[in-house]
C-alpha cells in the first residue's frame, strides 16, 4: 500500500528514545518533516510528499501512537503522549537520519507536535508550517458551544479509560468515517487506498487508545507546557493555512492567534474543509512550496 501512495519513497522504522518510529523517506534537498493529524497516519500526504521530493528530502513518519508506530504507554499524566514527547521523537528522528535542522509541516495533531518542537528545539526547526489549527491554548480558552458541538471529539476523547475506547472499538470504521467525512467536503476526496490505510491502523484497539491519550495530553500536561512557556515565541518563519469550509476559522482568527505566539507569520485560507493536503492538494503543494523557498 505505502508503495503505491509514495512510489520511489524508503521506508523505515527509527528507534527513539522514546518510541520505534515508522516513517517513509524519500528524494533530495533540503529536509523537510511532515506530521500528520487525527484519525490518520503518514499516508495523507500522499497527493504532495512526492511532488516535495522532487525538491526536497521528504521524511513522513507515523507520531507515536498511529499507524504502524510504537504505542507506548500513557504514563503519569499522560507525559507519553504530551506534544514535547511526540515532538523528542521526530527531532531524534531527524537526527538519526543526519538532519540537525529541517523545515516541519503538520496537519491538526502533527501541527501541534509541530507547534512544541519549534518551542522546545528551536535551533533545530528552521520553518514551520500549520494546517487548520490555532494553539492550543488559545483554543481551550475561548472554546463556547457552537465549538464544542462541532469539535465535540475534544472532550469526548479527553473522558476517562476506558469510555471512549470502548465506545469507539465497538465500530471503529464507522466513527473513522464519519470523522473524516464530517470534517471534510465528503468522503470522496479521500484516495481510497489511503482511506483503507486509515481503517486497518485505525482497528487496533491500542491506535484508539494511544489517540486517546494524545487529547487527554492536550487538556492537561500540554497546558501545562504551553503556561510555563510564558512569554516564550516561536521564532522561526511561520505559515498558517486553514480551511475555508471548516470549523476553525468560524470561532477562531488562524492568523491573528498565531501572531500571539509567533514573531513572522502569513498564510491564508483554502477552498476545502480540515483535511487540506487531500482536499485540495495542489493549493497546499504551492502555498507550501512558495513558503518554503521564499
Amino acid at each position: 500500500m505505502m508503495t503505491t501512495l509514495f512510489e520511489s519513497f524508503v521506508s523505515h522504522r527509527i528507534r527513539t528514545s522514546g518510541a520505534e518510529i515508522n516513517l517513509v523517506t524519500g528524494g533530495s534537498g533540503p529536509p523537510l518533516l511532515l506530521l500528520h493529524g487525527y484519525p490518520q497516519t503518514h499516508a495523507m500526504w500522499h497527493r504532495i510528499a512526492p511532488r516535495l521530493a522532487q525538491r526536497f528530502t521528504v521524511v513522513c513518519p507515523d507520531l507515536r501512537g498511529y499507524g504502524d508506530s510504537e504505542k507506548p504507554e500513557g504514563g503519569t499524566s499522560h507525559l507519553n503522549y504530551s506534544k514535547r514527547a511526540m515532538a523528542k521523537d521526530q527531532v531524534e528522528v531527524m537526527q538519526a537520519l543526519g538532519f540537525a535542522q529541517f523545515a516541519v509541516a503538520g496537519h491538526d495533531r502533527g501541527g501541534r507536535v509541530a507547534h512544541r518542537m519549534a518551542m522546545d528545539h528551536a535551533d533545530s526547526v528552521q520553518k514551520l508550517i500549520v494546517l487548520d489549527i490555532s494553539p492550543t491554548r488559545q483554543m481551550f480558552a475561548h472554546t463556547d458551544q457552537a465549538f464544542a458541538t462541532a469539535y465535540y471529539h475534544w472532550f469526548f476523547l479527553i473522558q476517562p479509560f476506558d469510555l471512549p475506547e470502548h465506545l469507539i472499538g465497538a465500530d471503529t470504521s464507522y466513527y473513522l468515517r464519519r470523522k473524516l467525512g464530517g470534517w471534510s467536503s465528503g468522503l470522496q476526496h479521500f484516495d481510497p487506498r489511503a482511506l483503507a490505510e486509515y481503517e486497518r491502523c485505525f482497528a487496533d484497539p491500542a491506535t484508539v487508545h494511544a489517540t486517546c491519550e494524545d487529547y487527554r495530553a492536550a487538556a492537561t500536561i500540554d497546558l501545562e507546557h504551553d503556561a510555563a512557556d510564558g512569554d516564550a515565541r516561536v521564532r522561526c518563519r511561520m505559515l498558517v493555512l486553514w480551511g475555508e469550509k471548516g470549523v476553525i476559522h468560524r470561532q477562531f482568527k488562524p492568523l491573528e492567534d498565531w501572531k500571539r505566539v509567533a514573531d513572522d507569520v502569513s498564510g491564508r485560507a483554502l477552498s476545502c474543509g480540515h483535511f487540506l493536503a487531500e482536499e485540495a492538494p495542489d493549493a497546499t503543494l504551492n502555498e507550501m512550496l512558495a513558503f518554503l523557498d521564499g
